[in-house]
């Protein structure tokens, strides 16, 4: 049975808890968070220096300002740990958190939980067999319109750029199925909102096996297309079951997250639909993350561990600067 500690009880930190309490193979040491008046059936710490029982492994679901600050903490008391995306705020601090866990040999997993559902493994598989030959392009829509109050009396007031909240994960998935990213450029949209932060933007993506791609996003825009509405994921946004990604190759095409394939010669003939079957997830993938972390703490390979998370952190934070640097299209 391992001894798991959650630190952070925001909204991704209170799942992660249920999750540790369901899991056969886990037991809740409790939740480390300064605001002691959330409520847990488990032992309450104001922070990780109060714990004072032995921990088999530690979950950080803190603002992404402090998740380095964080590790390092958990690090110094050797603690294998699962941290939430993004795995720090900057490249600096993720870079430095990386070097410490290599030279401490402590293990890590970064919470791109995305990768552990079963639509997204295949379409990995289903790219790396060659199904639609190489892949020439890709293009994503994440666009959906958050309510107002999710920016209201919070850090993501300022700081509530969809990049580092939600096109992460994208990028983590690009980079997963397709392959590194290696050139960037984005335009940023004007904003509707009134607001300074990045709302809508439009980004350009080179791979280092030669494709390229585009990610257009929106949190000012309901639309049926993304990751969460077209999957199901999260219980607080609504379900569409519409395909948000469409990939191209020199034998065909792929829509996901249906994975309609198609194939075809030339133009000459209309490309054929060859099957639609996307493979359902067995477990909810923050549950399947966390049977990977009991893993890891015993000596697994990590599906993404915090230098790999670095690598996704970068593009984003090349885009994020990017963006930030412009005032939005305006009318000429």
């Amino acid at each position: 049975m391992k001894q798991i500690l959650v630190v952070g009880g925001g909204l991704i930190g209170v799942r992660h808890l249920e999750a540790v309490k369901a899991h056969p193979e886990c037991s809740l040491v409790g939740l480390a968070d300064p605001n002691m008046s959330l409520e847990i059936d488990a032992p309450r710490f104001a922070s990780m220096s109060e714990v004072d029982c032995a921990v088999d492994g530690v979950i950080i679901a803190t603002p992404t300002h402090l998740h380095a600050a964080h590790g390092m903490e958990a690090a110094a008391r050797g603690w294998p740990m699962l941290i939430e995306k993004p795995v720090a705020g900057n490249l600096e601090q993720a870079r430095e958190l990386a070097k410490v866990l290599q030279d401490r040999k402590i293990a890590s997993l970064v919470g791109h939980h995305r990768r552990y559902h079963r639509v997204v493994q295949q379409l990995k598989s289903c790219l790396a067999s060659g199904q639609i030959g190489d892949v020439v392009t890709v293009q994503v829509i994440w666009a959906m319109r958050k309510p107002d109050t999710y920016f209201q009396g919070n850090w993501r007031t300022q700081d509530g750029s969809p990049v580092m909240i939600n096109l992460v994960h994208d990028i983590d998935i690009l980079r997963f199925a397709i392959g590194e990213i290696v050139q960037t450029t984005a335009l940023r949209g004007r904003s509707q909102r009134g607001a300074a932060r990045v709302e809508t933007g439009v980004i350009a993506l080179g791979f280092e096996t030669g494709a390229v791609g585009t990610l257009a996003f929106s949190d000012v825009t309901p639309s049926p297309w993304g990751f969460e509405a077209g999957t199901g994921e999260n219980p607080n946004i609504g379900a569409t079951h519409q395909d948000m990604m469409w990939i191209t190759g020199t034998k065909g095409a792929l829509s996901f997250p249906s994975m309609t394939l198609w194939q075809g010669e030339d133009w000459g003939q209309a490309a054929t639909k060859i099957s639609a079957s996307a493979e359902k997830n067995v477990k909810a993938p923050l549950d399947a993350q966390l049977d990977h972390f009991v893993r890891v703490i015993d000596g697994a390979e990590p599906m993404i561990d915090v230098a790999d998370a670095t690598k996704t952190l970068e593009v984003a934070v090349r885009l994020e600067a990017e963006l930030a640097g412009q005032s939005g299209v305006s009318s000429v």
